[in-house]
């Protein structure tokens, strides 16, 4: 795509049905042609006006669903104090990605639903997605091409089990069919599909095709919920729903890598995802307050063993040099209100461990001898930043292995002499500082 100035046309719907939004770059006429043609033969393929509420619906036993989204970002050249291979280009650029859905569903008997979404998806983000925490744009992802690809985003089976109470009407929508359910309900998901398709949702700010594009507006910073790199993965779900309180939890798997596009075959590498949910009415305005558990077991690193290991050993910093088998946990609070009919508000919380507890139990202090080959490669590392000084002299410049060290240390402090045997060694790891 050029610089040019990106052309907007806005699709409006009524209140009842989903905004459609696009725009569209001058520069791909392919893609902006076939998103117009899209957004012109909606109306036509749209379902009949929903029913009142006092008519409860013919249970659908099959539908066939379809969207397509294209968003067209840039930004013009700013000022960058540094940069690197993952920081976002300070060069003026503007980038587009596109996806095209299919939502194909049947219900195979009572209460069981099966979803099948074959997707069709292109382009890029900024920067190829690097650089930015909270990435502007929801829709793209870090396996970018630039010829279309498809793929499969979710392939499950839901089965929903009448517990009692005052039956609801369910409208069509993506990946639900028409019908009635109960109040008290059981509802179980099996299958491939995103951990965020159950849990962590929220009416105002959840899907990046509907609402809000940025990552950290869609979900909560802190969820980093099991994915590959589309945002989805296999695992099962399960959910009970009883008067106005809802609790749920899910295992999934893993990616194989962070990041990676294929997830782990053993399920060695595992999340477990908890949520209770609270239902109220406030001013005769409906609201929901979630708060969502996580704990994650796989190989993962910190970036601050990996800055350490590169102070000590003189090479660049690699976090996959420091991954292990280790757990991650946090918890985030999710609030919805609606004010007026058509308008609500929302709020987002997250906490999480600041250090993992597998790696803080299992980073005990070295053994001397390895103490001792830590140094010496520090040393050298130092030796390497020397510069020549006065009179033909050589002075060495304060490694941040070797200046981190000694501003632990007292500079009047005399060390008196190690003792011998099994006593030198206890004494040696406690009084040595951490790596």
């Amino acid at each position: 795509p050029s610089n040019t100035e990106p052309t907007t046309v806005a699709v409006a719907a009524p209140s009842h049905e989903r905004p459609k939004t696009m725009m569209i770059d001058t520069t791909p006429p392919i893609l902006a042609a076939l998103a117009i043609v899209l957004a012109a033969a909606a109306p036509a393929f749209a379902e009949d006006a929903p029913p009142p509420a006092e008519q409860t619906p013919a249970e659908q036993t099959m539908a066939v669903h379809g969207q397509a989204t294209l968003v067209v970002q840039g930004h013009d050249r700013f000022t960058s104090p540094y940069a690197g291979r993952n920081s976002l280009s300070a060069k003026a650029m503007g980038r587009e990605t596109f996806d095209m859905t299919l939502y194909l569903g049947v219900r195979p008997w009572k209460g069981a639903e099966i979803w099948v979404n074959p997707e069709l998806d292109q382009g890029f983000g900024l920067s190829n997605t690097l650089g930015v925490a909270g990435f502007p744009s929801g829709e793209a992802y870090k396996v970018g091409k630039s010829k279309p690809y498809p793929k499969l985003p979710r392939a499950f089976i839901r089965q929903t089990v009448d517990l009692g109470g005052e039956h609801q009407a369910v409208e069509a929508d993506q990946n639900q069919l028409a019908g009635s359910q109960a109040a008290d309900r059981l509802v179980l998901t099996v299958g491939k599909f995103s951990v965020v398709d159950v849990f962590d949702t929220n009416a105002y700010a959840h899907d990046p095709r509907r609402d809000f594009l940025n990552w950290a507006m869609i979900d909560a910073g802190v969820f980093d919920y099991a994915a590959n790199a589309w945002g989805y993965t296999y695992g099962a779900a399960a959910e009970l729903y009883q008067g106005r309180w809802t609790l749920r939890a899910g295992a999934f798997d893993l990616s194989s890598e962070p990041n990676s596009a294929t997830l782990d075959k053993k399920f060695d590498q595992f999340q477990l995802v908890g949520e209770v949910e609270e239902r109220h009415s406030w001013h005769g305005q409906p609201g929901k307050l979630k708060v969502t558990t996580f704990v994650t077991r796989g190989r993962m690193g910190r970036f601050d063993d990996a800055v350490r290991q590169a102070a000590i050993t003189g090479t660049p910093a690699d976090i996959e040099a420091v991954r292990r088998y280790a757990s991650r946990s946090g918890v985030s609070v999710n609030l919805e209100q609606q004010v007026a009919t058509g308008v609500g508000v929302f709020a987002k919380g997250r906490r999480r461990r600041r250090r993992d507890r597998a790696l803080r139990v299992r980073r005990q202090r070295p053994h001397p001898g390895r103490r001792r080959l830590g140094q010496r490669r520090a040393l050298e590392a130092a030796r390497r930043h020397h510069r020549p000084g006065r009179g033909g002299q050589r002075h060495l410049q304060r490694s941040p292995a070797l200046s981190g060290r000694r501003r632990n240390r007292h500079p009047r402090r005399r060390r008196p002499p190690a003792p011998s045997g099994r006593r030198a060694h206890r004494r040696g790891l406690l009084r040595l500082g951490p790596d």
